[in-house]
């Protein structure tokens, strides 16, 4: 047998081999971040040293820096990405922006993220920033930011990164109704994300890439009907709506959540876990096994010093600030996600209340807070005001307005039009009682609208003009509020609702979180 004759089979074999071998790839993902630096409780606020020496905490970069770094080392060919909502939640978003959430991820290797809805809280100009400062590809695709000068040249709808040999198309998507949710100013329009992830689709299918993963700032629900909708998506990484997947307690779904073959994974928020998603492609760039787990960043999970050390340094000009003791309260005040935009919670009453409280003397007898807005739990015993922040980051003030009861029943309609999304727009309420039917038909889900006349509760009269109170987002439009943007006698400038909040929680001595059955559901 000829030496010639012999290499010619071996390279049949090598070709052979090579043309069926599968190709493995690690996702590693977290979402909805929230500027959470340091280590949270475990009501997702701000939790102390003494109790993180103790193990009671979860989170902070510098776990999540162990724990990239050990899952990196589990994985020979492994990509970080994020599912958007970096920016906004701690005062380390209010002092920073978005430079330490740059820093931070560079450090940690990220390779790619999408933009949320909290990326524009403060405009263009802060993304546009960010953008500059991080060295990875920041995407959205259901967008067209052509006429937005400070992002037209820099903001990608997907990209095309190498990892192990192998193109990685990634595309990006953000909550079609951004404009609503946050700041993104008048020159973006939002668009169908399952149009738009399938036209990047084509375009990188047609470039040769065949193994493209979403990174979805749109929620669960929206996240499934883009694997319905769309053709060629392997993995959709998630964010929006604090999903938990696998098979612990509090998960929505299974981790992954396989629709076709396309998988979905999500690792709730605020860095309380890591996603770790196992994929094998074979050689068209299908998937062939999809396996993996959110990982818990508890006490078990080392921090790493040098990324300790950052953070501590960071947070020193903040510490004056949200160390204050500013109240007490006898019992956690809940304002759980789940609670706050699906009914009556205890943390909504508390914000209606101290809203209500601040302008009544103007002859003010209706408070209305969107759910979205609070935005953690406060622990049992002294409130700092770094903890009331937690719960209210946004530098929101109160605002007045004149309405009337017609217009006030179209915006608790507003509030229970999107449950099954578990969205930010749901009403909690002061000076108003009302029950909702999440089975009945739009614009009849809303019955047994009272109001507070005097000392007695009336139904609301459609007619009549009510002097009410929100916060300046809510007035000005935010969630869904268009019913407001117009209203009479509109008054924004008001105070911060944190320091609002902070004060009518001093008045009361040790505060005790109630709910007295306000809102009810059919």
């Amino acid at each position: 047998m000829s030496v010639r004759f012999l290499s010619s089979v071996a390279a049949l074999a090598l070709s052979a081999g090579t043309a069926m071998a599968d190709y493995s790839l690690t996702i590693l993902h977290t979402n909805d971040f929230h500027a959470r630096f340091e280590p949270i409780s475990k009501y997702d606020s701000g939790c102390s040293a003494e109790d993180n020496a103790e193990g009671k905490c979860f989170g902070g970069s510098a776990r999540l820096m162990t724990a990239i770094t050990e899952a990196r080392a589990r994985s020979n060919n492994s990509l970080l990405v994020d599912g958007g909502d970096q920016f906004q939640g701690t005062l380390f978003y209010t002092y920073y922006k978005g430079k330490l959430a740059a820093e931070m991820m560079n450090k940690e290797g990220y390779d790619a993220m999408t933009v949320g809805n909290h990326e524009f809280d403060d405009g263009p100009e802060v993304l546009r920033g960010f953008m500059d400062a991080v060295n990875f590809p920041v995407l959205m695709s259901n967008a067209d930011v052509s006429g937005e000068p400070l992002l037209a040249d820099k903001l990608m709808k997907s990209t095309v990164i190498e990892k192990g040999g192998e193109k990685i198309g990634l595309i990006g998507l953000t909550p079609q109704d951004t404009d609503e949710l946050a700041s993104p100013g008048p020159n973006i329009t939002f668009s169908d994300p399952v149009e738009a992830v399938q036209g990047e689709v084509d375009k990188l299918t047609a470039e040769g890439v065949n193994k493209i993963v979403v990174l979805s700032h749109s929620g669960y629900n929206v996240d499934k009907r883009v694997a319905e909708g769309t053709t060629g998506v392997d993995v959709i990484v998630g964010g929006h709506s604090n999903t938990l997947l696998g098979d612990m307690e509090g998960a929505e779904g299974p981790y992954p959540t396989m629709v076709g073959s396309t998988a979905i994974v999500s690792a709730y928020a605020y860095g309380k876990f890591l996603g770790e998603l196992n994929v094998t492609f074979d050689d068209e760039g299908n998937v062939t096994e999809a396996a993996g787990a959110p990982i818990i960043m508890d006490a078990a999970v080392a921090e790493d010093e040098a990324t300790k050390a950052r953070i501590a340094e960071a947070a020193a000009p903040l510490d004056e600030i949200r160390n204050k003791v500013v109240a007490e309260t006898a019992e956690a005040i809940d304002g759980d996600k789940n609670a706050c935009r699906t009914g009556e919670c205890a943390m909504g009453n508390l914000v209606a209340d101290a809203m209500l409280d601040r302008v009544k003397d103007q002859g003010v007898t209706i408070a209305i807070a969107n759910g979205g807005g609070l935005r953690a739990s406060i622990d049992a015993g002294e409130v700092t005001m770094g903890e009331v922040l937690t719960v209210l980051p946004f530098q929101n003030t109160l605002s007045t307005f004149e309405t009337t009861g017609e217009t006030v029943v179209a915006a608790l309609e507003n509030g229970v039009s999107q449950l099954e999304d578990v969205a930010g727009r749901f009403a909690q309420v002061a000076g108003l009682k009302y029950t909702f039917d999440p089975a009945a038909e739009a614009g009849s889900r809303i019955s047994d609208v009272m109001v507070m006349e005097g000392d007695a509760w009336v139904p609301i009269d459609p007619a009549k003009t009510y002097l009410a109170v929100t916060n300046n987002y809510v007035r000005g439009g935010g969630d869904g509020y268009k019913m407001f943007s117009d209203a009479p006698n509109a008054y924004d400038f008001g105070p911060d609702l944190a320091d609002v909040t902070a004060e009518y929680l001093a008045a009361q001595g040790p505060y005790k979180p109630y709910t007295d059955g306000r809102i009810t559901k059919k």
